[in-house]
């Protein structure tokens, strides 16, 4: 007969470390595990491998939304890559903007570090995208216990890899989260001739740290881009059950424009309750004529069917 200490160990190498949630190989190895139970982990699907020689529980990472998925992929790579606060790896781009928690849209998961030189070739890893370009120490903040680039410095080089709308996104809520749109501007005047300083110069230009949501910076800048008479954003209305902040609002006419995107595309889930008094102010403004036009995501995809939307119910009242 087993020694209960022997089946004790064999039946506990057969589920995940219950400390922690991100082990690299070496300390699953310290802890007893090998390479045939940490495969039986990964067949199981008690793990999930994030990057060579490094793995996380793999029900952590279910129970996570999109935007924490994509910190733990960074965190990952940190810890895979043992790095530190006092390294040369500094965390940029779109890293960058997740560990300052900047909505994205769009974009790609890969990890994205700056380095001052360029490496030898296959030492960032199929996971992660390297930049290579200057970078003084003042651009650099601690984030997570993480050398980050800074908020500016983050949008900066963010806008100039992305398309317009992406890049206005970032810019929108970067200004919302405090970044000195002084420090931007000197940035872009600066910068002349730089790949993508044009978009970022124009995002810059056009940003409002009014939006809440990427939703809504796209639907602000299909408005523009369509000729659309401008809304109002972040409207206020007094009500007969208290003040209610419409998303978009043409005041003469009536009209709001609500997006409603941002329960599926960030880890937020409204309450009943929470619903059930957004629907009683709408009640509300109806009641005192105002008129909705709800969109979604897919509503920004079908540029003819939009502007004809807004333009039909800017007539009506008319």
């Amino acid at each position: 007969m087993q020694p209960t200490s022997s089946v004790t160990t064999q039946s506990t190498l057969r589920t995940a470390p219950q400390r922690g949630y991100l082990w690299r190989t070496d300390e699953l190895l310290r802890l007893g595990y090998n390479s045939r139970s940490i495969k039986y982990l990964l067949d199981s699907g008690e793990l999930r491998r994030m990057r060579y020689g490094c793995y996380m529980s793999a029900g952590k990472w279910d129970s996570m939304g999109p935007r924490s998925q994509a910190l733990a992929r960074i965190m990952a790579h940190a810890h895979g890559t043992l790095t530190t606060s006092t390294g040369g790896l500094v965390y940029s781009h779109l890293s960058a903007a997740r560990l300052h928690g900047l909505f994205l849209w769009g974009v790609d998961q890969k990890v994205h570090v700056l380095h001052p030189v360029r490496p030898s070739s296959g030492r960032w890893g199929k996971d992660v995208r390297g930049h290579t370009e200057a970078l003084a120490e003042t651009e650099i903040v601690t984030v997570r216990g993480l050398r980050v680039t800074s908020l500016e410095r983050t949008m900066f080089d963010c806008a100039r890899m992305l398309s317009y709308p992406k890049a206005l996104v970032i810019m929108d809520h970067g200004l919302r989260l405090g970044a000195d749109r002084n420090v931007l501007a000197s940035m872009g005047a600066a910068s002349a001739g730089k790949r993508g300083i044009r978009i970022f110069r124009k995002a810059l230009e056009n940003a409002d740290p009014r939006s809440e949501s990427a939703g809504e910076t796209l639907s602000r800048e299909l408005m523009q881009r369509l000729r659309v008479k401008p809304p109002e954003p972040q409207f206020r209305v007094k009500t007969r059950v208290g003040n209610h902040r419409l998303d978009f609002a043409w005041e003469e006419e009536k009209l709001a424009l609500e997006f409603d995107g941002k329960t599926k595309y960030f880890d937020y889930k409204p309450t009943d309750e929470v619903i059930f008094e957004e629907r009683r102010r709408e009640k509300a403004l109806m009641e005192d004529g105002w008129r909705f036009i709800r969109i979604e995501w897919k509503d920004l995809f079908q540029e003819r069917t939009f502007k004809e939307r807004i333009l039909r119910t800017l007539r009506s009242r008319r």
